[in-house]
């Protein structure tokens, strides 16, 4: 990379963090937003998951949620700036949240390749020679993350992809995103819940590319499936309102029931081969090693870490317990605890359990971890924010946070210790291995 510029960057957000927009009316209607949430405008047509139930329409992508990100572009706009004639470009890329992920993969490749020819088109990067082997970095919070995988096992070998930096990013996968199937609640960042919510939840195969992959997360009665990939691990409710959505918007309507276990089958099949595709990423396959991958964890935040399954009359019945949701974190550990420390994986941000925020091309002295208190004494809005919405949700505010991807895309040390981060659960210090050299262990005195 030319010592003069830094690769442009694009932001890849997380689920439902993009509005999306119904343009087939003359004056297009915001149908994902905020404060607007039209669940029955939103579900796909069983008959073509490209598509939606209610037709015609034709919805795009807008903008992105503004409360969890426009601190994050800002930023990185101007930090990454030497000059504020010369910027470094910071790039957001909206994409449709409800489809299966190798889709956003697709668009976020010729994304890339907008990106690359509009930063061509600068002087300075230009005069810098950066086109003559173009990149980019990546910055990708929660869901965004999987598709920033997703996109390296896909296209990697075209080099276009310099780091990354990941932000609660389920690699393996979220018990939130079962909530949000069974029975419509969990802390995915949709509002309230609702019956046409879980209705919807049903329908949108993005969501079960987040179910859970946790080692010994799914606790079942003997007998009963454990891998939530597989469709007899499901209530039959499921499949249920699957059949009864064909019934009412299907083009044949006869064998509801038949189609809708192939539809369930069809989208858990998908999202399983996708999630093998990331287990099985190898960054030095793409000219990558693990420096290049910032992977950022969320802890000391009650997040639930495993799902009870009891057997009912022969079929599965999910437990939804408060006592399976924990935060086993120790803040600045003393010496008797650090050897429990690896207890301390029963926690998470909220809504990712931090089992689930390891992806399997690093290891776990690899990851950073941060804490809801790691948001500054003066960041009150975001504190306030961290009460209603959740640390996973606005952990892109975080301003420290800002500051180290910044130093990851630069090289840059911090000669200040103004970043900082914690080992993994079972990481003593000695052995903690950030991306960025030189990395503050809050968990020790300076």
């Amino acid at each position: 990379m030319p010592t003069n510029v830094v690769h442009p960057v694009i932001v890849i957000p997380g689920i439902t963090a993009t509005y999306l927009t119904d343009e087939y009316p003359f004056e297009p209607d915001t149908v994902w937003g905020l404060l607007t949430k039209k669940f029955e405008r939103l579900t796909p047509h069983p008959d073509d998951l490209r598509y939606e139930a209610l037709e015609p329409s034709q919805i795009r992508t807008s903008k992105l949620n503004s409360v969890a990100y426009r601190e994050l572009v800002a930023e990185l706009r101007y930090n990454l700036s030497r000059r504020a004639d010369e910027p470094t470009p910071v790039f957001t890329f909206a994409y449709d949240w409800r489809f299966p992920l190798d889709r956003s993969v697709e668009a976020l490749h010729g994304f890339i390749e907008e990106v690359i020819g509009r930063t061509s088109l600068l002087k300075h990067y230009d005069a810098a020679g950066w086109q003559d082997e173009p990149q980019v970095n990546l910055v990708a919070h929660s869901m965004g993350g999987l598709i920033a995988a997703g996109y390296l096992g896909r296209f990697g070998n075209e080099r276009r992809v310099s780091k990354v930096a990941s932000l609660a990013t389920p690699f393996n996968g979220s018990f939130e995103a079962v909530l949000k199937i069974a029975v419509g609640t969990g802390d995915l960042g949709s509002g309230v819940p609702s019956s046409r919510e879980r209705e919807t939840s049903r329908m949108l195969p993005s969501l079960y590319h987040l179910l859970p992959t946790v080692p010994d997360g799914v606790q079942a009665d003997p007998g009963l499936e454990t891998d939530l990939f597989s469709p007899v691990a499901w209530q039959k409710g499921v499949v249920s309102t699957i059949a009864e959505f064909i019934r009412l918007h299907g083009l044949n309507p006869d064998g509801n029931e038949q189609q809708a276990r192939a539809l369930f089958a069809k989208m858990l099949t998908r999202a399983r081969d996708y999630r093998a595709g990331v287990d099985g990423l190898k960054l030095s396959d793409h000219g990558l090693n693990r420096r290049d991958w910032l992977c950022v964890a969320g802890v000391n935040a009650e997040t639930r870490v495993r799902l009870r399954v009891r057997d009912s009359n022969g079929q599965p019945d999910f437990v939804l317990s408060s006592e399976d949701r924990e935060n086993r974190w120790v803040e600045r550990p003393k010496p008797p605890e650090m050897k429990r420390r690896a207890e301390q994986r029963l926690t998470g941000d909220g809504t990712v359990p931090f089992d689930g925020a390891v992806p399997s091309f690093l290891e776990r002295k690899n990851v950073v971890c941060v804490t809801p208190q790691d948001f500054g004494y003066w960041e009150l809005e975001d504190r306030v924010l961290n009460r209603v919405a959740g640390f996973h949700g606005i952990m892109p505010n975080m301003n420290m946070l800002h500051r180290l991807i910044v130093l990851h895309f630069t090289g840059a040390s911090d000669t200040r210790g103004m970043t900082w981060g914690r080992p993994a659960p079972g990481v003593s210090p000695g052995n903690w291995n950030p991306a960025v050299p030189g990395l503050r262990n809050k968990d020790l005195k300076r």
